[in-house]
C-alpha cells in the first residue's frame, strides 16, 4: 500500500511546482513541452533544432550526451563535448535544457551545464545515483522503469525528495508488454493515478512510449486531456539520419504542427501553450 511522504501530502490541495527557468514550471497551468533529438550530434544541429521550434515554441530542449545504449557498440554519446553544445546553444536561445545522468560520477558536470537532470527508465531503481540526485541542486526528471509499478515509480521519486531535493517530475513513457506492435504501452491511466496519488507534476513521453512516429501526435494528445503537466517529444531535423531512435522522431516541422494542434486541447482543460515569440523577441533571444 502506498503510504510515504509523497502521497499523504498528495490529500491537500498542495501541488509541487517544479521550476524549469524564470519563465518555465512544471505543475502550473501553463503545458509544458520539451523537444529535441534522442541524441546530441553536432552543434550545427541543435541550433537548427533551437531555432526551428522556437516558432512552436516549445520551452525547453532535450538532447542525450551519455546515452545507455543496449548494445555497448552503439553510439554511446559526445559526452562533455555535448553538455557544451548544449550549453551554448541555451544561452543563443534562452532555452532551458534536459540530459540524461547514468552514474553519479556524471552529476557534477551535467549540473555545471545543463537545467534538469533527467533519470531514463533504466536507472529508475538506482538507488544510489537517485540517492545522490537528493543532494543535487538541480531538478530531476525521472522516467518510470520499463517494468515499475505505480508504487515502485512513486518510491523510486521517494528517494529523491527523502535525500533533500523536492523539484521532481515524473514522466511516464510505457511499459514492457507482451505486445511488440509498439515499442511499449503508453499507460496513461498511471498518469491519472499519479496525479491523484502524489503532489509532483507528471509529464508524458509518447516517443519511447510507442516508437513509431506516426502514432506520436494522437497520443500527446491524448496525453493532454487525461491531465499531464508536459510531453517530451523526440524530434530531428532528418528523422532518418538520426544515430539512434530513428524511427521514433519527428521532423521538425511535425514537431511545431504538432504543438499549435494541442493548444485546443490544452484549452478545454483549463490549460495553456505559449503563442509563437515575435520576431523581435527570438532575435533578442538569438
Amino acid at each position: 500500500m502506498l503510504n510515504a511522504k509523497l502521497t499523504l501530502a498528495a490529500h491537500s490541495d498542495h501541488q509541487t511546482l517544479v521550476k524549469l527557468s524564470e519563465q518555465v514550471a512544471f505543475g502550473g497551468r501553463e503545458f509544458v513541452i520539451i523537444g529535441g533529438p534522442c541524441t546530441v550530434e553536432s552543434r550545427l544541429q541543435m541550433e537548427t533544432v533551437a531555432t526551428q521550434l522556437q516558432h512552436a515554441p516549445v520551452q525547453a530542449l532535450r538532447g542525450g550526451v551519455f546515452k545507455p545504449r543496449t548494445s555497448p557498440y552503439a553510439f554511446q554519446g559526445l559526452g562533455i563535448e555535448g553538455l557544451e553544445i548544449l550549453s551554448d546553444v541555451r544561452q543563443r536561445h534562452n532555452l532551458p535544457v534536459v540530459t540524461e545522468v547514468m552514474s553519479i560520477a556524471q552529476i557534477e558536470s551535467i549540473v555545471t551545464y545543463a537545467d534538469m537532470l533527467q533519470v531514463g527508465s533504466r536507472n529508475m531503481q538506482n538507488f544510489d545515483l537517485l540517492k545522490a540526485l537528493g543532494q543535487a541542486e538541480k531538478p530531476i526528471l525521472l522516467k518510470r522503469g520499463l517494468a515499475a509499478t505505480v508504487e515502485e515509480f512513486v518510491m523510486a521519486a521517494e528517494y529523491i525528495l527523502s535525500h533533500g531535493n523536492p523539484n521532481v517530475v515524473l514522466c511516464e513513457r510505457g511499459i514492457r508488454s507482451f505486445d511488440n506492435y509498439t515499442r511499449n504501452v503508453l499507460d496513461l491511466g498511471a498518469v491519472v493515478a499519479l496525479k491523484q496519488l502524489t503532489h509532483l507534476p507528471v509529464i508524458v513521453d509518447p516517443s519511447h512510449a510507442v516508437g513509431k512516429r506516426e502514432l506520436v501526435a494522437p497520443l500527446a494528445k491524448a496525453a493532454v486531456a487525461c491531465g499531464a503537466d508536459g510531453l517530451i517529444i523526440e524530434c530531428h531535423p532528418e528523422p532518418e539520419k538520426s544515430v539512434s531512435d530513428a524511427r521514433q522522431a519527428l521532423s521538425l516541422e511535425d514537431m511545431v504542427d504538432l504543438v499549435h494542434s494541442l493548444r485546443p486541447i490544452a484549452a478545454a482543460v483549463g490549460r495553456t501553450i505559449p503563442e509563437v515569440k515575435s520576431l523581435a523577441e527570438l532575435s533578442v533571444a538569438a
